[in-house]
């Protein structure tokens, strides 16, 4: 069989089909690797920039959580040093004055004496008195000749009554007289007992061992005793400084453990480095109304007079304390119209504001008596619009809490 052979014609078509193919083919990839080159631009350009918008938010709203800083609260010591205000006065403290009207006579003591109980302080000289007790004197005198004639007539009549030489109504009348003859001696006795004790009162004497403070006459000054509804007249001032009584306002809260026996210290300016110590020996078991305190006494030894009756001191009062006691920094309360609060965080991210009670204020820090149980983290200066559950992040703790 003969196989016929293609013409030329159909070789050269099939040729420039082939150069026609070989040419195309090229511009097909260019157009592919341009699209693909594009895409990777476009692709490029976007996905960096969502990635960038994601970034964005994510550390916008990383940024918008607070960084915050916590605090433990420390619990407070068994006892607590409370530091009061006092007055201090001595054991026993008076006035002495007059008992009886005229003028002094002499004065033998002066501020600053150390007097003996029943020592002679000063005289008064009292005319009237003495005029008064001469004239009562006279009367017991008059009083008691009058008692000695009645007794004679009373007994006189007696007798003459047994034989019927009198009448039973002069007997009587005799004995009447000599019953009242012997009470106006003994009216006229006490008179004179009366004017003795005026007159002994002339002599003024030291009611207690201690010492005078004031001096408020001299020699000639005009003495009243106020009996006759004048103003009295203070002669001396005296006081016993070896035992000294210090009165302390106690504030309410600290009321309940303010109890006899406890211990205090004393503290005077004029004594700088030294303490005076004291015993708490009783309270008036009542709050004054008025500064909502507790009065309490506290007995401190003097027996070298060192300490001077009338001084300002600082009582520094050793008080038990509650056992849920703690203290905390001050920058970490918040005032709100709700009460005092402090922001604690829970679970490591969320905030709750929880209620406190206060006790003592030492300045940078205060205590709490009440609202913690001593494991919460408290936020250091939390700010004002802080919310309970809003989310907070730990900052690094600071080893003590910072002022604001």
């Amino acid at each position: 069989m003969k196989v016929e052979q293609p013409s030329e014609v159909e070789n050269m078509a099939v040729e420039e089909t082939r150069v026609a193919t070989a040419r195309n083919r090229p511009r097909w990839w260019i157009a592919v690797l341009a699209f693909v080159i594009v895409a990777a631009i476009v692709i490029g350009g976007i996905v960096p920039r969502r990635q960038a918008e994601a970034n964005l938010v994510k550390e916008t709203q990383e940024m918008a959580i607070p960084s915050v800083s916590v605090v433990q609260p420390r619990r407070s010591a068994p006892q607590n040093e409370v530091v009061l205000p006092a007055n201090v006065q001595a054991y026993i403290d008076s006035p002495i004055y007059a008992r009886t009207n005229g003028y002094l006579k002499k004065w033998y003591v002066d501020i600053g004496a150390h007097v003996k109980e029943g020592q002679l302080l000063a005289e008064i000289e009292t005319p009237e008195v003495d005029q008064q007790l001469r004239q009562a004197r006279a009367d017991v005198s008059t009083a008691q000749a009058n008692l000695s004639l009645a007794q004679i007539t009373n007994d006189r009549y007696a007798g003459l009554l047994k034989t019927d030489s009198v009448s039973k109504q002069d007997a009587d009348n005799a004995a009447g007289n000599y019953a009242a003859q012997k009470a106006t001696v003994q009216a006229a006795e006490a008179n004179v007992s009366r004017l003795e004790q005026l007159q002994s009162f002339e002599k003024i004497y030291a009611p207690f061992t201690g010492v005078i403070t004031a001096r408020n006459t001299d020699i000639g000054a005009l003495i009243d005793s106020g009996s006759s509804g004048g103003a009295r007249t203070e002669l001396f001032h005296i006081s016993q400084p070896d035992k000294l009584r210090v009165y302390v306002n106690v504030p309410e809260l600290y009321s309940q453990a303010a109890k006899p026996g406890l211990t205090a210290d004393l503290v005077l300016s004029e004594f700088p480095g030294r303490r005076f110590p004291g015993t708490l020996v009783r309270t008036a078991n009542a709050i004054d109304q008025a500064t909502r305190t507790l009065l309490v006494e506290i007995r401190v030894d003097n027996p070298t007079g060192t300490l001077l009756s009338g001084a300002y001191a600082e009582v520094h009062l050793k008080l038990p304390t509650p056992a849920s006691s703690y203290i905390i920094p001050v920058n970490t309360l918040l005032f709100r119209s709700e009460g005092l609060r402090i922001a604690a965080v829970r679970d490591g991210k969320h905030v709750d504001l929880m209620p406190v009670s206060l006790g003592h204020d030492f300045g940078s820090e205060v205590e709490v008596v009440a609202g913690l149980s001593g494991d919460e983290s408290i936020v250091v200066n939390p700010p004002d619009s802080i919310v309970s559950g809003e989310e907070v992040r730990l900052a690094q703790t600071p080893s003590s809490g910072s002022q604001r």
